[in-house]
């Protein structure tokens, strides 16, 4: 099913749902179907080096798919969701000059979101002097503290992001210390319209089933070697600071190789915070308006759920 281009709106499809849920391979199965090129919406699968805590998928099992935004940076880089943003904007273009579906697949519901409604970031500036005060602050009194900090002037911005994100603690701690505004309340402000022809689906799954596959693929990740991907990056120099070494299954990996915490621990802290991610994810999604929800809770029933995905792109692209 070929896609062709809307006369006044590129046609967009996107995938989202809490990390395990199932995403990659549907993903794949869609984009077959729908002659689609998946954008990678996944703010951790952009570093290169980093392919097992990320789960991303290995060129070999794409079948053939043009995959985007994936293995684009070293882990050394601080990507942004406004650089998310604008390579979003120029993939989306390009893939529908081809004719093909431009398909974003992923998790992260900031960036997602910001490409599904264009949203403008803020232009507040900064203030150098603020960010080293925070950062110094964290440094003295640890990360929940600056973490409760933003938790007590924008409590919404604070529930999604974990205290180790500090990068993203401290800039939303210098929006509300430059503007007076909280950045939960500048993007509620954003206008919801899309520049899209959009079609969002969602996937869900009962809870507890979801927590199961979670610890399920975190044993399989140690199986297939996150320890030794994270003392490669230790190795190569790659600070336990970086914005990507503070990713799930990394910071934790690294106190365990740090001698902080036993393996037993450091697993145990990982699995524990996928699942409050998951739930975080699923938090940000309900709230996002024109998502198709689809509960694939019964695996055995597969077929029937990719059936229904496909009658809701071409119910909207038709």
């Amino acid at each position: 099913m070929p896609a062709t281009t809307s006369p006044t709106r590129p046609r967009l499809l996107v995938l989202v749902g809490p990390t395990a849920v199932g995403k990659t391979k549907l993903s794949l199965d869609v984009a077959h179907a729908f002659e689609c090129e998946i954008i990678s919406g996944d703010s951790m699968q952009v570093y290169r080096g980093m392919d097992i805590g990320t789960a991303k998928l290995p060129p070999d099992e794409r079948r053939g798919i043009p995959h985007h935004l994936l293995d684009i940076h070293d882990p050394d880089y601080a990507f942004s969701v406004a650089e998310f943003q604008e390579r979003c904007r120029q993939l989306i273009d390009a893939i529908s000059a081809r004719e093909r579906l431009p398909f974003i697949v992923g998790g992260t519901g900031l960036y997602v979101e910001s490409v599904c409604y264009s949203f403008e970031f803020s232009d507040a500036g900064s203030d150098e002097a603020f960010r080293q005060e925070m950062k110094e602050f964290a440094l003295a009194h640890g990360p929940e503290a600056l973490h409760a900090k933003l938790q007590a002037v924008d409590p919404v911005t604070a529930n999604r992001l974990h205290p180790n994100d500090q990068r993203r603690v401290v800039r939303a701690l210098e929006i509300y210390h430059l503007t007076g505004q909280t950045l939960s309340s500048q993007l509620e402000g954003q206008q919801k319209a899309s520049p899209y022809d959009l079609c969002l689906i969602g996937l869900t799954m009962d809870r507890q089933m979801l927590y199961k596959r979670i610890e399920d693929r975190i044993d399989v990740m140690l199986r297939d070697g996150l320890i030794e991907e994270v003392r490669r990056l230790l190795d190569a120099g790659y600070s336990r600071q970086l914005v990507s070494m503070q990713g799930l299954g990394y910071k934790e990996i690294a106190a365990y190789l740090e001698n902080e915490m036993s393996l037993e621990a450091a697993v145990e802290r990982l699995k524990r915070d996928t699942r409050r991610f998951a739930k975080r994810q699923l938090s940000w999604f309900r709230r996002m308006q024109d998502i198709e929800w689809v509960d694939v809770s019964e695996p055995e029933r597969a077929d029937e759920h990719f059936d229904r995905i496909c009658k809701i792109i071409a119910g909207k692209f038709r």
